[in-house]
């Protein structure tokens, strides 16, 4: 088996100077695409990061991550429909662009649709052979541990993103450290979202901001 987790998250860093104006003014250039994201994001789950302004979404049906149907159809049908998968991962992709534009992580204005600076990819789960029909129930309660140190983890984001948004208007440049920081942030943000509530791998998010590690031995890992 493969050693990287599932759910693979990168964004590329601009090497290069960054444009001071929109980073300064950037509460406020993101405000029209955050309207467009939360009239198809449903209601917030109140996690976030990167300055306080990313938030998972999850929508019991309708819009937002689809969390309750897939579990729904996990469990009775041990099915997952791709479509379903596919709305989950593009609306993912698409609040993973916002968040790191308001992170200051790239100076382009984010896509509803192209990839852009992020690198956001799932396999598409086979839901009898690699998903316990059991396991969606407890998820979320299994990954309490996460949330515990997610917290923390967004705190430091926000110092490192408020480092940055000085650091980029007197040199043009995000800090590496920082950007390598709160990319892992966002990275162990999305595996927990993944594992927890798009239901997609039942192998548990490990505890770790890089992108590849050893196969965790939990008991949340699919028999």
């Amino acid at each position: 088996m493969n050693d990287e987790y599932p759910v693979r998250f990168s964004v590329d860093y601009p090497d290069r100077d960054l444009d001071r104006l929109t980073t300064a003014l950037r509460i406020f250039m993101v405000i029209p695409i955050a309207i467009v994201l939360a009239s198809v994001g449903g209601y917030r789950d109140g996690g976030g990061w990167g300055g306080g302004s990313r938030e998972t979404t999850i929508a019991i049906g309708g819009t937002g991550l689809l969390f309750i149907p897939p579990l729904l159809m996990i469990l009775f049908r041990q099915k997952y429909p791709r479509w379903w998968f596919d709305w989950n991962l593009e609306l993912l992709r698409f609040t993973n662009r916002v968040g790191t534009y308001v992170a200051l992580m790239s100076d382009r204005y984010p896509s509803t649709d192209e990839r852009q600076w992020v690198r956001l990819d799932v396999p598409y789960p086979d839901a009898r052979r690699d998903l316990n029909r059991w396991l969606p129930l407890v998820k979320w309660l299994l990954a309490i541990p996460h949330y515990v140190v997610l917290f923390f983890l967004y705190l430091g984001a926000i110092v490192a993103v408020i480092v940055a948004w000085f650091a980029i208007l007197f040199t043009g440049r995000y800090p590496r450290g920082s950007f390598d920081y709160v990319e892992g942030v966002i990275r162990w943000h999305n595996r927990v979202v993944g594992y927890a509530f798009i239901l997609v791998t039942d192998r548990y998010p490990p505890f770790t901001l890089g992108r590849t590690e050893p196969h965790p031995g939990t008991p949340a890992a699919n028999e």
